[in-house]
């Protein structure tokens, strides 16, 4: 993926097991626990290129969220915070060789960023 498309969207749920029987049955997603993430599972949408996680929901994550791919998540944080934005999460690792962090834009609609590489498909 490129610098700035979209590429993940995670869904908070309470019930992971009724969540992960509604969006298979519903959409035809395949959902799946990676290794290193079993708390986490993946969803990906019949195009084999749409694709996401079923996260647990939370005080603070309650709507869906998009993570937009960056190639530098400093670098987009700083020109985000500039030009209005708020951090909600610094950077994180994901693992290794990839790393996420949150912005709030100036509307409040929570963005999350990536950068990187997994090894999940």
């Amino acid at each position: 993926m490129a610098h700035g498309d979209i590429t993940h969207i995670d869904i908070p749920v309470g019930d992971m097991e009724r969540a992960k029987a509604f969006y298979s049955e519903l959409f035809g997603w395949e959902i799946a626990e990676i290794p290193g993430f079993e708390d986490y599972p993946m969803w990906q949408a019949p195009n084999k290129i749409s694709g996401g996680g079923l996260a647990p929901r939370s005080a603070d994550f309650t709507q869906p969220r998009s993570y937009v791919e960056v190639d530098s998540i400093d670098e987009t944080v700083a020109a985000a915070v500039e030009a209005g934005a708020t951090v909600l999460m610094e950077k994180q690792p994901i693992s290794e060789t990839s790393w996420w962090a949150v912005i709030s834009d100036p509307d409040g609609n929570s963005i999350g960023l990536y950068e990187g590489v997994t090894d999940a498909g």
